[in-house]
C-alpha cells in the first residue's frame, strides 16, 4: 500500500519499521516538530520517529497544526491508500481523516473502549488491570471512538510503564502489518461507548507518593510512573524517585522505614523498593542505593 505514517515517540518506531520491512511504500512521515532539549535545554531535538524516518530515507513533515487548508491540501496531494497513526500527538481534522482512500488507522495501546486518551499504559498499570493490549482502530472525529479492526492482549503482571510500552509497541507493529494484509476480510466492530474509560494525561503533581494508600496501590503507582515522570518522595529534604517496588508484609507509621533493608510502611502493608534514583544521580538497585545512602530503621520518607 501507499502509506502516510504519523507518529512521534519511541512507541511508534516499531510500526514504521514494520511497514517498511513489509514492503509497503511509506511516502511520507508526519511527526511533532523538533523541540528544545539536550543538556542545556536549548538544542532542537527531533522526535524518535523523525530520526528513524531520516535514516530510512523517507520524507518528513512536522507541521504544528493540520487545520489549515494549505496543510490539508499538501496531505491530500500525497494520494495515499491509507494513513497509519501511532501516538502522533495532534488531533486530525475531518479533511485529514477523509483524504486517504481507506481513511486512517490508529495503533492504540489499550483494549478499547478501555483507556481512551493520552496515557493508556500509565493508567492501566495504576488502576491494577490484569490484562491490557493493543487495538487497531479506524479513526473518526471522536477521541479514540472509532470501530475496531483487531486486538492483541498481554498480561500486565508487575511490568513498569517503560517495559509495557516496549512490549505493546512491538505487538502493535505486528498487528498493524497483519491488519493491512487482511484488511478487506476484516469486519469492523463498534465500540461499547457506555463502557468507555479515559486515560487523562499524567500530571507532574500526581507523581508524589501517598504513603497512606495500601502497599499494592503504592507499588502500582510506582510502576505506572516508571521511568517517567517517576514516583517520588522526600528523604531528609531530598527527592528520591522510586522506579520499581514490591509489596511486602509490615506495618507502621506510613512513610517510615521499618528495617535496615528499606522496607517502608504504607497505610496497609509495606513496600520494599527494588530500584531507586536520587536527584542528579543514576538509577540503582536497592543494595547499591543503601551502600551510598545511610537509611536505617526509623527514617521517614515525607
Amino acid at each position: 500500500m501507499r502509506i502516510i505514517f504519523m507518529g512521534s515517540p519511541e512507541f511508534a518506531m516499531p510500526t514504521l519499521q514494520a511497514l517498511v520491512h513489509a514492503a509497503h511504500e511509506v511516502v511520507c512521515v508526519y511527526t511533532q516538530p523538533p523541540r528544545p532539549g539536550g543538556r542545556r535545554g536549548k538544542e532542537l531535538t527531533k522526535t524518535p520517529v523523525h530520526q528513524l524516518a531520516e535514516r530510512l530515507g523517507i520524507e518528513v513533515r512536522h507541521p504544528t497544526s493540520l487545520k489549515s487548508e494549505e496543510e490539508q491540501a499538501k496531505f491530500a496531494a500525497l494520494d495515499a491508500d491509507i494513513a497509519v497513526v501511532a501516538a502522533y500527538g495532534l488531533i486530525l481534522p475531518q479533511a485529514i481523516l477523509d483524504a486517504p482512500k481507506r481513511g486512517c488507522l490508529n495503533v492504540h495501546a489499550s483494549l478499547l473502549p478501555d483507556w481512551r486518551g493520552a496515557a493508556p499504559i500509565h493508567r492501566s498499570i495504576m488502576a491494577g488491570d490484569e490484562v491490557t493490549g493493543v487495538t487497531i482502530m479506524q479513526m473518526e472525529a471522536g477521541l479514540d471512538t472509532g470501530p475496531m479492526l483487531a486486538t492483541v492482549r498481554t498480561p500486565v503482571e508487575d511490568k513498569t510503564t517503560g517495559e509495557l510500552t516496549e512490549e505493546l509497541a512491538e505487538l502493535g507493529a505486528q498487528l498493524m502489518v497483519g491488519t493491512l494484509i487482511d484488511i478487506d476480510a476484516l469486519h469492523a466492530v463498534e465500540q461499547d461507548h457506555d463502557a468507555a474509560s479515559y486515560a487523562k494525561k499524567i500530571e507532574k503533581a500526581e507523581a508524589r507518593i501517598d504513603w497512606l494508600r495500601s502497599a499494592e496501590d503504592v507499588a502500582r503507582h510506582i510502576h505506572g510512573l516508571s521511568p517517567f515522570p517517576g514516583a517520588w518522595a522526600e528523604l531528609e529534604g531530598a527527592r528520591v524517585k522510586f522506579l520499581r517496588a514490591e509489596p511486602v508484609d509490615g506495618s507502621g507509621d506510613p512513610g517510615t522505614v521499618l528495617d535496615d533493608d528499606l522496607t517502608i510502611a504504607c497505610g496497609e502493608g509495606a513496600i520494599r523498593p527494588l530500584r531507586l534514583q536520587r536527584a542528579g544521580k543514576p538509577a540503582m538497585e536497592r543494595p547499591e542505593f543503601l551502600r551510598g545512602n545511610s537509611v536505617g530503621e526509623g527514617a521517614r520518607f515525607a
